[in-house]
């Protein structure tokens, strides 16, 4: 082989692999970098029955306005992590947390999303000075907890039937800064 040809190939070469390592880019809008910064943001964001803890004891009225809540607290009940005593002299009943529903913690998290696939993203848009893309996907639920999976649980709270149903789906805003694609907090 003389100098030239292998001067062209060790050029070739070389362009190759910078064009591998662009397209390996942790910035690069691409469905894996989308799943990779979603998932890493699950793994430490837990999907709840509640966006802030239930203050304790929990009072629900027996009114037609507090049949869902009542519906929702006795499915909790039924599932070992409350229970619940009736309060005859104020009308209401009365509900604390067994030590099973102190472990669950006042939110009642129930698992964390892990994404299988991404279904589309916008293209991607500055704002606020950093690019921003807004992703839908499908989506697993990991580390689900034996009481969600109760029939009662999944009729009292249909998010949970729909998260553990195998065909979930979520959207969520990634923005990147440069040095990949993550969820803004």
């Amino acid at each position: 082989m003389n100098g030239t040809m292998e001067k062209r190939l060790t050029a070739l070469f070389g362009s190759v692999i910078l064009l591998a390592a662009g397209c390996s880019s942790k910035t690069k809008p691409t469905n894996e970098n989308f799943m990779a910064g979603l998932n890493a943001y699950y793994a430490t964001h837990d999907d709840c029955l509640f966006p802030s803890a239930l203050k304790f004891p929990y009072e629900v009225s027996p009114s037609a306005n507090a049949k869902e809540d009542k519906k929702r607290m006795d499915a909790l009940t039924d599932a070992g992590l409350m229970k619940r005593e009736e309060d005859k002299s104020i009308h209401v009943d009365v509900y604390s947390l067994t030590a099973a529903g102190t472990r669950a913690g006042g939110r009642f998290c129930y698992g964390h999303r892990q994404v299988m696939s991404i279904d589309s993203f916008t293209p991607p848009t500055k704002s606020n000075g950093f690019l921003e893309t807004h992703v839908t996907y499908h989506y697993k639920m990991m580390d689900v907890p034996v009481w969600v999976k109760t029939d009662q649980m999944q009729k009292a709270f249909p998010d949970i039937a729909k998260a553990l149903s195998g065909e979930a789906t979520g959207e969520n805003t990634l923005a990147n800064a440069g040095v990949g694609w993550q969820v803004p907090s």
